[in-house]
């Protein structure tokens, strides 16, 4: 069930999200918050900015929140993400044993959170996350699809 902080959260992904068509990258927004709810990394989707296919807002929030505590064990920390992780994301996500993942906008191309694939739930890894879905989620749906009607936004 979702909790009342998970809006807040993701209304602060959602701006992370507004400032990436600038760079004509796909509004996709991402934080990390700590065991006591602040924010310790907020980013955003960065692949066209950089010319790195890598560079989706979740790597790119997890290696800052790794910076900041000094592991890449991000045991205590909930991510909060604009659109549904994909499978590389999902496995940088088990990779640093994130607990919780919040997120808003379905990917039902390439999901993997329970849309098309559920990697951060597979019983047979070694790390499960737990998964609030959906939150914000027209918010996040009118980001996306406002930025592919627009060609301007995109060239």
């Amino acid at each position: 069930m979702e909790l009342p902080q998970h809006r807040d959260w993701m209304r602060l992904a959602l701006a992370e999200a507004a400032q990436a068509p600038a760079t004509r990258d796909v509004p996709v927004g991402a934080i990390v918050v700590d065991a006591a709810g602040e924010v310790i990394a907020a980013r955003r989707n960065e692949r066209e900015l950089h010319g790195d296919p890598t560079a989706h807002a979740e790597l790119l929030v997890l290696r800052s929140a790794a910076e900041v505590t000094g592991d890449w064990r991000l045991t205590d920390c909930t991510l909060v993400v604009t659109l549904e992780p994909c499978v590389m994301c999902a496995g940088a996500i088990l990779a640093a044993r994130i607990p919780t993942v919040v997120f808003g906008a379905w990917d039902e191309k390439a999901g993997a959170a329970g849309s098309l694939y559920d990697v951060l739930r597979d019983r047979r890894l070694n790390h499960r996350v737990e998964v609030f879905a959906g939150v914000e989620a027209e918010a996040a749906a009118r980001l996306l699809l406002d930025f592919f009607e627009d060609p301007l936004r995109r060239s």
